[in-house]
């Protein structure tokens, strides 16, 4: 726990520049899909609006949107990561509460209580889980029903991996309804492409997703009525209206104001006509006018103005946790570097971590450290940064001459004194060539950062991915290779300056 608390300390330290650490900062988050983050931005927006100070300044409404599946947000909002985010009762329901049967907004609100959580709001629309198909093969199979899949068993399912997890998706329909196919994982954002593309027969949708209408699906009738309805609330901490109590106010006044097709709508102008989500809810909240009539270009993303931002955040990542793994690798490598049995279940356990994926390390640090953000994102690459560096650092003390290192010891040297003076430079070369390998590693992993609200350059990637938006995701790729490119040439550069001076000429 002493270990725990003191790497919290440093990282939050670190992460000043990337959030306020103010109480005052309300922070609403959203989960990795369009809807999700554009009600995040009306949420955001309203209170923002009523957020003045007699200053005439205004407390900070902070967005963290696209932070992952429902377990995530949820976590996020149970820590005081974030204050609230929109959720849906069917979700709150059976995924949440795990309650086995449907219960009402009182219920849940009472079952919330004692987690110190609220449940209010209820925003006008319902958007619910069902299966689609594309229309001229659902009619060339007779399909029209859920019930009608179990005639078909070599139908291929590509859904969610939230869908094929949840108890009120994959799980409860297959066995609901008997379904015989053996389902395959695909990225929400990616999946209508796949339909329509054929590559896949039945996806799972939001019923007020806009690409239905307009690929010509055919939603699938629930005939035995599986699903719940997934009417949109707002989740949030119990002492939200009490801190905030004019932004409080003025989220009330969002019940019942979007309808399904204001929702659908909305979908749309993300999804086809390419607006930002800031701009879409800008425009829900002007009485629905379009103020925007243009796409935003290729440039318009790559160049936009959260660029600066998000750069720093993607180098405050890298730096800090390349420095903390260089400030606790290379004295272990130093350390290790003479007993190759210790050296050897180090550097293995150091390789081990390599093999673990990014996404599980991630969940694995957010149970530890209990938090979201930088945090974990920052530790996960630290860890992927200790193989390089003290591989390189071991390799580098090892072939140094051994007449060399006899020769320090016949001139009197301590152990200490032959390695610094000797051994270390000339090992420099390659103790740099694992920094440098270590900093490459950490650019290119930093973009999974975003999906747990940590910011960087993959924030415009995730998104892209929500949004299945090839340009905006390759305006989030393009930056972080520049990055990677940039601390190459820096590397190669030192490299050259160390290969030049007296420190590589030790005799």
């Amino acid at each position: 726990m002493h270990i725990k608390k003191f790497l919290s300390a440093i990282c939050l330290v670190l992460a000043s520049t990337t959030s306020w650490g103010d109480d005052q900062v309300l922070r609403i988050g959203s989960k990795r899909f369009t809807e999700s983050y554009i009600l995040a931005h009306v949420l955001a927006q309203t209170a923002q609006t009523a957020t003045a100070v007699p200053s005439g300044k205004s407390n900070k409404v902070e967005v963290l949107a696209g932070l992952g599946n429902t377990a995530i947000v949820y976590a996020a909002l149970q820590a005081g990561n974030i204050d609230l985010y929109p959720e849906y009762t069917g979700t709150i329901d059976q995924e949440i509460l795990k309650n086995k049967t449907p219960s009402s907004l009182a219920a849940m609100r009472e079952q919330l209580k004692p987690l110190g959580l609220g449940v209010d709001i209820a925003l006008g629309f319902n958007n619910g889980y069902a299966l689609a198909m594309r229309g001229d093969r659902a009619q060339a199979l007779g399909v029209r029903m859920l019930s009608d899949l179990v005639g078909h068993p070599t139908l291929r399912l590509g859904l969610s991996n939230e869908f094929i997890g949840r108890a009120d998706g994959w799980p409860g329909l297959a066995k609901h309804y008997g379904l015989p196919q053996q389902p395959t994982g695909l990225d929400h954002g990616l999946a209508y492409d796949a339909l329509s593309g054929g590559q896949t027969d039945v996806i799972d949708i939001y019923t007020t997703d806009a690409k239905i209408a307009h690929l010509g699906l055919v939603v699938l009738q629930d005939d035995v009525a599986h699903f719940p309805r997934y009417d949109a609330v707002v989740l949030y901490r119990l002492d939200v209206p009490q801190r905030f109590p004019a932004a409080w106010r003025a989220l009330q006044g969002l019940a019942g104001s979007i309808d399904e097709p204001a929702m659908i709508a909305m979908n749309a102008k993300a999804e086809l006509q390419g607006k930002s989500f800031e701009v879409i809810a800008t425009e829900h909240l002007s009485t629905g006018a379009d103020t925007v009539k243009t796409t935003t270009s290729f440039w318009d993303k790559l160049l936009g103005p959260d660029l600066p931002r998000l750069t720093l955040q993607h180098l405050n990542l890298v730096l800090s946790s390349v420095g903390l793994a260089s400030l606790i690798g290379l004295p272990l490598a130093m350390l290790v570097a003479p007993h190759a049995r210790v050296r050897g279940v180090l550097l293995g356990f150091c390789g081990l971590l390599q093999t673990v994926p990014s996404l599980a390390l991630l969940a694995v640090l957010i149970a530890w450290v209990e938090h979201i953000g930088y945090l974990p994102a920052m530790l996960a690459l630290t860890l992927y940064a200790l193989l390089p560096i003290m591989r390189n650092t071991c390799t580098g003390l090892a072939e140094v001459p051994a007449g060399l290192k006899q020769a320090s010891m016949a001139l009197g040297l301590t152990h200490w004194q032959s390695l610094r003076l000797i051994e270390l430079p000339l090992a420099l070369p390659l103790v740099l060539a694992g920094i440098r390998t270590a900093t490459s590693i950490a650019v290119g992993t930093a973009t999974i950062a975003a999906f747990i609200g940590a910011g960087g350059l993959g924030e415009r990637i995730v998104t892209g991915l929500a949004l299945n938006d090839h340009e905006l995701l390759l305006a989030g790729a393009l930056p972080a290779a520049a990055l990677a490119l940039l601390f190459e040439a820096a590397f190669a550069t030192l490299a050259r300056c160390f290969s030049a001076g007296p420190l590589t000429k030790v005799a």
